[in-house]
């Protein structure tokens, strides 16, 4: 990673005040440790009327994956290998962004012991970046930068030069021009957009996070017209710590538009914090999924697979078009808590005839389950080892027949998104795999042309446009016709999963 800061001058104020401000000799290469690399300063040019500063990055790939603790995706044989072999290293704007404030701490402050008067003089400044991811494309850089006063230059990197038919990566060459800025307010724009263009950080983002973003944001972040998104982005997307660092910066504008206002603030903030609708949690959005797509679907006698503690056999159970629900578990002890949760001891005779809980494996057929209006499977397979996907598959698509099937699990590319959930990990201790939207898609194409169904999928919770939504949702509807060639599929499957 490599970042440039070139300033000009003149004999009263030569361009080499830029090595007093920077606390770096324009005659010294300089090298620094930092957590993931080593950070080298030098100057390409220096003298009274220019003068270049160069921060090259070198990463430490093996570092960076050796303190990274966490699980990656489970069910990729070459999840390890990957950490090592992507391009993250290379271009990664957190890295560069941290190396700054490492290297330019005191330039950043506006602390300068040599020269106190320096820090405070706006120069002419000129910053280049050559390589720089940025999720958001050119449109999205001009509508960072430009509200600071920078002239942006911003131009895509091809993903091969040679074959421009390809077209453009999500890198771009970024120069950023000003005579309007102190060198500190240009560290501070870079240290907390850099990665703002990126949308993704290093390293887990702490509460602390919050002070560091007012910290570095004084003076614009306030003000600027994207500053939800930068809030978002810089913080990672953790709602809670949006919302705080939101609040305080509203809190700031407000007592510096009028200060006659600043004793409401506070009694504003307390209401707006009472009156504001908390998100709906993932699992009842998941649920109210379910229940509409078994509505439309006419469903009448439902399967809930995998069924856990019973929380969506009691939704069905308050719906009375639901007539008949069984709950199927392999867990006793899941389906013991189940039990209780919905009360059958103590339930009415007409309720208790609409509801039974069974153990059992999916991985095996179980004539019990044939006959029914819709089979429900939420968040169940990817609790399974791949290999043992074929046989659940045959037991519910193949010998139980359903008319609907309702597939859930999580999108992988969604994790992202999670406040709480350190990069890298995934879900829930116990998932074997988590997939992408592709492979999730590929996956149930392939089952519902084996078994004579037609899938559709639906998002489940916010629908990313970049991520996609937590959670993705298969809808299998059985054929009116099935084709010879699936009664053959199925007795070779039928085969497969007796076999494993």
């Amino acid at each position: 990673m490599f970042l440039t800061i070139t300033t000009t001058g003149t004999p009263e104020r030569p361009a080499t005040d830029l090595g007093y401000l920077l606390h770096k000799h324009p005659e010294k290469a300089q090298a620094f440790s930092t957590s993931y690399g080593r950070a080298h300063v030098l100057y390409p040019e220096a003298d009274d009327q220019r003068c270049t500063a160069a921060l090259l990055l070198e990463v430490d790939t093996v570092a960076l994956v050796r303190r990274g603790k966490g699980k990656g995706r489970g069910g990729a044989p070459d999840a390890a290998l990957a950490q090592y072999v992507n391009d993250r290293p290379y271009a990664a704007s957190s890295l560069l962004a941290v190396a700054l404030s490492a290297v330019f701490s005191s330039a950043m402050r506006g602390v300068c012991a040599a020269r106190p008067e320096l820090p405070a003089q706006a120069r002419p400044l000129r910053i280049e970046v050559p390589a720089l991811p940025a999720r958001g494309g050119p449109a999205l850089v001009r509508r960072l930068f430009e509200p600071l006063g920078w002239t942006v230059t911003v131009e895509p990197v091809a993903l091969d030069a040679e074959f421009p038919e390809w077209g453009d990566s999500r890198y771009v060459r970024l120069e950023l021009e000003s005579a309007e800025l102190t060198l500190a307010e240009a560290l501070r724009h870079l240290y907390v957009l850099l990665p703002v263009l990126d949308d993704a950080k290093h390293y887990w983002v702490a509460p602390d996070e919050v002070d560091k973003l007012l910290r570095a944001g004084e003076g614009w972040l306030p003000a600027h017209p994207e500053q939800k998104l930068i809030t978002s982005r810089y913080l990672s997307r953790r709602w809670s710590l949006t919302r705080e660092a939101m609040e305080r910066l509203e809190l700031v504008r407000l007592a510096e538009t009028d200060d006659s206002e600043v004793e409401d603030i506070d009694n504003a903030v307390e209401a707006d914090t009472e009156t504001e609708e908390k998100p709906t949690p993932l699992a009842v959005q998941r649920r109210e999924a379910i229940l509409d797509a078994l509505r439309a679907a006419g469903a009448a006698r439902v399967l809930d697979l995998g069924c856990g503690q019973g929380q969506l056999v009691q939704a069905l159970l308050k719906d009375p078009r639901f007539t008949e629900i069984v709950g199927v578990d392999v867990s006793v002890r899941a389906l013991t808590i189940a039990s209780r949760r919905l009360k059958l001891d103590r339930m009415g005779e007409r309720m208790a005839s609409r509801v039974q809980l069974l153990q059992g494996s999916l991985a095996y057929t179980d004539k019990r389950l044939v006959g029914y209006d819709a089979a429900v499977l939420s968040e169940v397979v990817e609790h399974l080892d791949l290999p043992r996907l074929p046989a659940l598959e045959y037991a519910v698509f193949g010998a139980a027949r359903p008319r609907t099937v309702l597939v859930t699990t999580p999108n992988v590319e969604y994790n992202v998104r999670w406040e709480s959930l350190p990069a890298g990990h995934v879900r829930h201790g116990d998932h074997r795999f988590e997939w992408t939207r592709e492979e999730f898609r590929a996956w149930a194409n392939s089952v519902a042309e084996r078994h004579g169904y037609e899938v559709e999928f639906r998002p489940v919770g916010p629908d990313d446009p970049e991520v996609g939504p937590p959670t993705q949702m298969a809808v299998f509807e059985l054929s009116t016709a099935t084709p010879s060639t699936t009664v053959r599929n199925e007795n070779r499957n039928e085969k497969e999963a007796k076999a494993a």
